[in-house]
């Protein structure tokens, strides 16, 4: 009696048919707003795949990719003989939504740049206040192997990485540590580009050792504006590599129309 209840509750759950494009996505995003509106909860069972494939008007090859999806994510967990139940909530569940939101949406790359301003100025001036001895000596390595790295593009921005992570780490707060990741990793579809213009290199070089000045000299402002002072660079630079894109694409379509009149 409790189960057949509690189905029928299910039953009654707002969703609505899903467009033919991106099936399985949409079923990740409509489960996912029912865990976090609170209409599904941990330890909550599903219906069963026949019941949601009418909810979801999906077919059950959709409906199964979407379950396996949630399923590595960790947000739901399937058992052969007790069926697919809700496998968290609260902070991880959201968490977990995060990356995977951040993973899956393009996302322009100013707003991030945007947002990445406000965060990692708090993260440096944070990281000048809690940064110990081993946090700085690797801090400080990671620089010098950038200057190194000048005009090796792949390495370069593979160091600038571990620095902008290091020094999340060295603010000694992990939600600081965990949205970098996850905005950095948005970002790196566009470092490449970036790196291509004359000077960037150089520049960040530049721009890393006041940051790294201020974080070792406990200058927790300083440090904040060091940072917003290079990704707001970043921001120019990121600007300029789009125009320059542009203008090649331009160009080479130009030559390819008279080639071919």
């Amino acid at each position: 009696m409790r189960l057949k209840r509690q189905r029928k509750d299910i039953m009654r759950l707002k969703v609505r048919p899903i467009r033919k494009s991106s099936i399985s996505d949409d079923i990740v995003q409509q489960i996912i707003s029912l865990i976090s509106n609170g209409d599904l909860k941990a330890g909550q069972r599903l219906p069963s795949e026949r019941d949601l494939c009418v909810k979801f008007a999906a077919s059950r090859s959709s409906l199964r990719e979407a379950l396996r999806c949630l399923s590595i994510m960790g947000v739901l967990s399937a058992r052969p003989g007790e069926g697919t139940s809700v496998a968290m909530d609260g902070s991880k569940f959201m968490e977990t939504v995060l990356h995977w939101r951040m993973s899956t949406e393009q996302h322009d790359i100013e707003d991030l740049m945007e947002v990445r301003v406000a965060l990692e100025g708090v993260t440096a001036a944070s990281a000048a206040r809690n940064a110990h001895g081993a946090d700085l000596k690797k801090l400080q390595d990671l620089v010098a192997r950038m200057e190194e790295s000048v005009g090796d593009a792949k390495r370069f921005a593979a160091l600038d990485l571990e620095f902008h992570l290091s020094l999340a780490r060295a603010s000694n707060n992990k939600l600081i540590l965990d949205l970098v990741s996850v905005i950095r990793g948005q970002l790196e579809r566009g470092v490449a580009k970036v790196l291509q213009l004359p000077q960037a290199m150089p520049l960040s070089v530049k721009e890393h050792k006041a940051i790294l000045q201020a974080v070792m000299t406990n200058e927790s402002e300083q440090a904040r504006a060091a940072m917003q002072a290079h990704l707001n660079a970043a921001v120019l630079r990121h600007r300029a590599a789009v125009e320059a894109t542009t203008r090649k694409d331009e160009q080479d379509s130009r030559d390819y129309s008279h080639v071919n009149d």
